[in-house]
């Protein structure tokens, strides 16, 4: 489970490709429901890509948490 402010490694993106490989930092401050389809929050991953939408088995936690 992911809270608010954990950095995580996107390993694949359906909503946006090109954020696979990178880092970033989950928003959501719940566990995502039904109007995101499931899918956390991720900011930060780039200056020319915006929050996308991944699902749990896309992401992995790198073990650092970035202030909110």
């Amino acid at each position: 489970m992911f809270q608010a402010g954990d950095e995580v490694r996107i390993t694949s993106c359906e909503d946006d490709p090109r954020a696979t490989g990178r880092t970033g930092r989950i928003v959501d401050e719940v566990p995502p429901g039904p109007l995101t389809g499931g899918r956390w929050t991720v900011n930060g991953i780039s200056l020319f890509i915006g929050p996308a939408l991944c699902h749990t088995h896309e992401l992995r936690k790198t073990g650092r948490r970035r202030p909110r």
